[in-house]
């Protein structure tokens, strides 16, 4: 069995080598670029399965990194940076992001974060592609655009139904304010996220058997919303 080649985009030659052994000891392959332009080399000529970037390279900041693997490719990416203010984190999941962790951290934590990362990837290659979509109680008929809870119809007004739809087929991914609110409304709309709010909170009083305790839609403090992935 091939092993799961992950592509490490990092500068710092000794935070290099530590996540190179600890990614060989658990049986992964890896390759290795300290530039914005080697990483975007060896994603082109490897199609990686996984992506852990650094975001303060030398020659191309790691954004720009994230919005060109995104215009080829939906490849896990988890952003590893000192970067720590809250608007850079949410810049980075904006572009497409899969998940972000701050400098220093613990290689556990990271680990579990990659399985995280490639089980929903090998579970799910394409969320788009799913006609029907169930867990626990609800499921959802894509083809028919239903809603059902413990099989009774669930009526959700058509944008409730569209914020349902994309988080479920991003489940598990963080989905900023800005990019929900673009991708519902449009970047030429009126809409904010205390409006944003008011929806969630109805679409959750909808299928959430406790709204304060919520099993699928999940907050984000100060970024956005995740649907879990479990």
């Amino acid at each position: 069995m091939e092993k799961t080649l992950i592509l490490i985009v990092e500068d710092d030659k000794y935070i290099l080598s530590i996540l190179s052994m600890f990614l060989k000891d658990e049986g992964y392959k890896s390759n290795v670029a300290t530039t914005g332009k080697e990483a975007i080399a060896l994603f082109y000529a490897n199609n990686p399965d996984l992506i852990i970037l650094d975001l303060g390279l030398p020659d191309i900041d790691g954004i720009e990194i994230i919005t060109q693997i995104r215009e080829k490719s939906n490849v896990p990416i988890i952003v590893v940076s000192a970067r720590e203010e809250e608007y850079e984190i949410i810049e980075a999941l904006d572009k497409g992001a899969d998940d972000y962790m701050t400098k220093p951290f613990y290689a556990g934590e990271l680990l579990a974060r990659i399985r995280v990362a490639l089980r929903k990837t090998n579970e799910h290659p394409n969320y788009n592609d799913a006609k029907i979509y169930k867990s626990d109680n609800l499921t959802v008929d894509f083809i028919k655009g239903l809603v059902y809870l413990d099989d009774d119809e669930v009526h959700l007004t058509p944008l409730e139904y569209k914020l349902l739809k994309l988080l479920i087929i991003n489940r598990g991914k963080v989905l900023t304010h800005n990019y929900i609110i673009n991708q519902i409304w449009g970047y030429g709309e009126l809409a904010d996220s205390k409006n944003l709010r008011v929806f969630m909170a109805s679409l959750r009083r909808k299928i959430e058997k406790n709204t304060s305790c919520p099993r699928f839609i999940l907050t984000q403090v100060g970024i956005g919303y995740r649907f879990s992935s479990e």
